[in-house]
This record gives structure tokens, sequence and C-alpha cells, in this order.
């Protein structure tokens, strides 16, 4: 699958469902609110547990796509639909916005039906979820009188590659075919593989390397609120922030620049 291409057809869909989900938000919150896509993850934003959202393409697109807010925003947004004081998050403000995105996507499909023809997508909220591999697009919901709203897009590899596809004119079988082929994949899948995670570089003289003692300190090229990164044999294969998992490091993945079967020779 062609990297641009990937983020082209990606970019489609991240459009039209901002300026669906931000029209029908708009209605049912009785004020302004601008849904826009981001460039580059915005960190800072992202506070609380995740609520994540499924939206399953039907029709000339197939595949799945996963909607990821945040309790917190949640809360908020849901306690306006439903004309209540704001509180603590609770499943009535997952399901208020649930059915707000249900009622988006029959514009989103309105949007799209001119490249892609019918389709119908079907809302419903998930949890215990991993992205790991997913094609990332972030985006920032606003209001007047709040901060922003961090949302993210995840698209798992059958969607990605029906969006990339010959749209309209590509046959379906084609649109929701795989990039690599299973059988040849099945073979290798147990092959071990060293992934290292990079929170930063330096480049020193040999002359500062060898005065290195306990307590230097060398500072790195990243700053703070940058995203780590993932290698594979020497090379990138994600972005994202580093978590503790029973103690141990671990990575949030929030980007993937290229499908990973691309560094595998596939």
């Amino acid at each position: 699958m062609d990297n641009q291409n990937t983020k082209k057809a990606a970019a489609i869909f991240a459009k039209a469902f901002a300026a669906s989900v931000a029209e029908s938000l708009t209605q049912a919150i009785g004020s302004p609110l601008l849904l826009r896509v981001l460039d580059s993850p915005d960190l800072a934003t992202r506070k609380g547990t995740p609520v994540h959202f499924r939206l399953t393409a039907e029709g000339r697109l197939r595949g799945q796509c996963y909607v990821e807010l945040y309790e917190p925003q949640v809360a908020g947004l849901g306690a306006k639909i439903l004309g209540v004081p704001a509180g603590d998050f609770s499943s009535d403000h997952a399901d208020a916005l649930a059915k707000v995105i249900t009622t988006a996507m029959a514009g989103v499909a309105a949007s799209l039906s001119t490249e892609y023809g019918d389709l119908n997508f079907k809302v419903d909220r998930v949890e215990d979820l991993a992205f790991g591999g997913m094609f990332v697009v972030p985006l920032s919901a606003s209001t007047g009188d709040d901060s922003a709203i961090p949302v993210l897009l995840y698209f798992d590899v059958q969607l990605l590659t029906a969006l990339s596809s010959n749209r309209a004119t590509t046959d379906a079988a084609d649109a929701g075919s795989l990039p690599i082929d299973p059988a040849n994949l099945k073979l290798v899948m147990d092959v071990e593989l060293t992934m290292s995670l990079r929170f930063g570089q330096r480049q020193l003289p040999l002359r500062e390397v060898l005065e290195l003692a306990n307590g230097s300190v060398i500072e790195l090229d990243r700053q703070v609120d940058d995203p780590v990164e993932l290698l594979l044999d020497g090379k990138v294969i994600a972005r994202g922030e580093a978590v503790i998992v029973d103690g141990n490091y671990g990575l949030r993945v929030t980007e993937v620049p290229q499908p990973i079967a691309s560094h595998l020779g596939y």
C-alpha cells in the first residue's frame, strides 16, 4: 500500500468525519463546535481514561475505524447533549455522544458517496482495545468556552485498503484485500525481532565522551512533550508516548509513519 495514497485517503475520510460530527455536535449542544484535522497529535491535551467508539463500514467500503476521546471531555460533551449539569464521567455521557456520532455518520456516508458509492456505518462503544499497527489521524475539537478536545481516528488495514483503492470504480473484492499475502506472512510470524525505544539522541565529540562520569548530564535533541520513537533494526516504525506497564516502560503508539510491512520487504 502506497504511503502517500494511504495518507490522502485517510485524510478524505477524516475531513468528512470532522465536518459532519462538528455539525451534529453543534446542533446537539446548542453552541458552535469546530473539529479539525491535525498534522500531528497534541499530546498535552490528552488527559484521562480513553473512551472508544467503533465505526464499522458496510457497502463499497469495508473495515473499521475507531474514535478515541477521553472521559473528562466525553463527560463535558455528554452533559451538554443531555442538558444536565457537568459531573463525573458515566455511561450515559458516552451513550449520548454515541447517538450524535451515529447521526453524523449518515452525513459522512453522503459526503463520501460520490467517490465510494453507497455506504453505511454502524456505531458502537467498545472497551479494552489495543491499537498496535493501526494508522492514526489526530483531530482537535473546540468550542467557545472549552479548551481543545483531542480526538484520534484509528484505521484498520481493511478500511485503509478500501479507502486507498480506485474508489467507486474498483471491484469491492480488490478494495477489501490485504496488502500482504497471509500465506507468505504466516511463514515468518514466529520470527523474533528486536525493537528499541528512543527518547532522543545527541552527537558528542570523543573528548566529551571520555569526560563522562557518574552524575554527568547529557541533553538530548528531544523536548519533553515530543513523541518517543520505536525502532526496528535502526528504522523508526512508530512514534508515541511512554507509559508504565506493571513497573516496566511501554509505548502507546500514536503514529505509524508508514505500513510496518514495508520495513520487512513486503
